[in-house]
């Protein structure tokens, strides 16, 4: 599964779910620049098949329509608010949560992303393909020499 040289070793955990290991994790600032980055791999289209196979081990294809995917990334995302609930403003990185507090996000942030896969899955959306035009309507919609440092709406722009 490695292509870009780390070494990635695949498991099988007690439950018979595939696991990943990456013997590093990027880290804020690691790689010259001062971006957090992640790391390379595993791909969406990885996780995509990976969660396929885990659906279909457990006959759950019959469960995981587009809506139901839909209501379950919703509920998620209510999950990840509920960590940040109460808290005011948060600094990035996280710096006041405790280890287990940001392990707790990444589960909860891992579910929504899983969810979203399997909906664009199951819509035959390409997710990265889609990501990849969107970003470029924006550009058009946001040109950084008209919008730099204001976070109006592009309808508020004037030409």
């Amino acid at each position: 599964m490695a292509t870009n040289g780390d070494a990635v070793s695949n498991g099988v955990d007690s439950n018979g779910a595939t696991e990943l290991h990456h013997p590093t994790t990027p880290k804020n600032g690691e790689g010259g620049g001062d971006r957090f980055t992640f790391s390379q791999e595993p791909t969406f289209e990885e996780v995509r098949r990976l969660q396929a196979e885990f659906t279909d081990e457990r006959d759950w294809n019959q469960f995981h329509q587009p809506r139901n995917l839909l209501l379950a990334m919703v509920g998620e995302v209510g999950e990840v608010s509920e960590l940040f609930q109460w808290r005011g403003e948060v600094a990035e990185g996280l710096p006041a949560w405790t280890d287990s507090e940001k392990e707790h996000l990444g589960q909860e942030l891992s579910d929504v992303l899983i969810y979203l896969l399997e909906l664009a899955e199951k819509c035959h959306v390409d997710l990265p393909q889609a990501v990849l035009r969107k970003m470029a309507l924006n550009r058009l919609k946001y040109p950084a020499g008209k919008v730099h440092g204001s976070a109006k709406k592009y309808t508020e722009y004037k030409e």
